[in-house]
């Protein structure tokens, strides 16, 4: 799904509102801990709770030609940002024009479709040109402008703020149990597009997934899974085993492909979109004297990964 992030001209109208902004990649704990407190004041304030949220992530504008792996594609990461009780997230173009300006001219770019009644950051925040937008900034604004700056410290965990950085470190060195005690979800979204069909001819057939995003990838493996084919039916999860590296038996060229086999579910999912939430890690990858060595070991990995699920 497509989503067309929006200038500050282009706003929704919202009214009266409390706002917080960010990337909020992945929506872990510690960005959860910021939409609450927003959800709180604008209970206080009787305003709309509204989170901003910069696409394409500002590293990449602030860097040119830096691409930055993410947690979650965005529809996603808005997704969760609504389940977690705020009104309206918003994507917002972050661009050169956007970069240029001001905290002040930021903020009266808010109206009149957001009326700014309270603004929720942590201490260490600032935004607009100059990083000038700072707590301490931004009251001064707000005297004038009327709305309020509320602080929220930084949720920590083992001693350290919970951050996208910190959950991207422990998904791309396979730890699961780090990435979840920071309220991270392992997760891949993906459409299914037409592979070599060597995986049918094995006897496992599999769902070749193609990103519209720079998805950051675990170790290279074979995963148990939980898939939702979304847009259809997401409410249901369909036990896997997701298969994520070079295919060294098979192949020579190197690519990295990511393959779902869903163990309950053999139809044709060609277009579909698959989101897909990694459970555990069952071995590494590794290249086999023939095939007839990967498919014994394909049919030993069915059978530990749905183990494994069923215990989850």
């Amino acid at each position: 799904m497509t989503i067309r992030p929006r200038r500050l001209s282009a706003l929704p109208r919202i009214g009266p509102a409390v706002v917080t902004m960010g990337v909020f990649d992945g929506v872990h704990l510690g960005h959860r801990h910021l939409l609450e407190a927003t959800l709180g004041a604008a209970r206080r304030l009787a305003a709309a709770s509204v989170a901003l949220v910069f696409e394409p992530h500002p590293d990449e504008v602030l860097h040119p030609g830096t691409t930055l792996p993410r947690l979650a594609p965005l529809a996603e990461n808005l997704r969760r940002i609504r389940a977690a009780g705020i009104g309206h997230a918003v994507p917002i173009r972050f661009d050169d024009r956007l970069r240029a300006l001001s905290a002040g001219e930021f903020v009266a770019g808010l109206a009149p479709r957001i009326q700014l009644r309270g603004l929720v950051m942590t201490p260490s925040s600032a935004f607009g040109r100059g990083r000038g937008g700072t707590p301490a900034r931004l009251r001064e604004l707000g005297a004038t402008a009327g709305f309020d700056v509320i602080e929220v410290e930084p949720l920590l965990i083992d001693g350290e703020p919970v951050s996208s950085s910190r959950l991207r470190a422990a998904l791309a060195s396979g730890d699961l149990p780090g990435l979840r005690r920071m309220g991270g979800i392992p997760y891949l979204e993906g459409t299914v597009v037409h592979g070599d069909g060597r995986g049918r001819a094995l006897g496992v057939p599999t769902a070749n997934l193609r990103f519209s995003y720079a998805a950051l990838l675990p170790p290279h493996g074979v995963w148990a899974a939980r898939v939702q084919i979304v847009g259809i039916d997401q409410a249901r999860d369909w036990p896997a085993l997701v298969s994520i590296g070079t295919r060294p038996t098979t192949h020579r060229a190197g690519r990295v492909v990511v393959e779902a086999h869903l163990l309950d579910r053999s139809d044709d999912l060609y277009g579909a979109r698959l989101g897909v939430e990694l459970v555990a890690f069952l071995r590494e990858q590794r290249r086999f004297g023939s095939e007839a060595e990967l498919v014994d070991q394909m049919v030993d990995d069915l059978r530990v990964g749905r183990g494994v699920l069923e215990r989850a």
